[in-house]
């Protein structure tokens, strides 16, 4: 069972917190993800499920099912994720030791250090 529960967080709707201690590096979760190709995106980003997205591969989007698209946002995170193409997942690890009741955070933008705008924010 992975160490982590959703919860509201008072401000941004639901959250993921830790129900115990993670270690910096821990795999935290393994979301399995549906894989919107390239031309749907038309489609997708007229949906609620724009806000759910990550990139996949050069041009292709992909939604994350399990708890991956519960995480917040943090340009701080202390949660770093990976596309991984083999298991068709993103798998979700530890960027920093967490404490027990802390929320997990990643970094919209994929690149736990890049400030840059979210990407939703700048697309009309």
């Amino acid at each position: 069972m992975a160490p982590i529960m959703v919860k509201d967080t008072g401000k941004y709707g639901r959250g993921l917190f830790a129900t115990r201690d993670i270690k910096k590096d821990e795999l935290i979760e393994v979301s399995p993800v549906v894989i919107s190709p390239n031309h749907e995106w038309k489609y997708l980003k007229k949906t609620v499920l724009f806000y759910y997205c990550f990139y996949w591969g050069e041009d292709d989007t992909a939604i994350a099912l399990g708890l991956g698209s519960l995480f917040n946002h943090s340009y701080t995170p202390n949660v770093t994720f990976y596309n991984n193409e083999e298991n068709v997942s993103i798998d979700f690890y530890a960027f920093e030791d967490i404490k027990e009741g802390e929320e997990l955070t990643i970094n919209y933008n994929g690149e736990t250090d890049d400030q840059s705008p979210l990407w939703f924010n700048t697309i009309d």
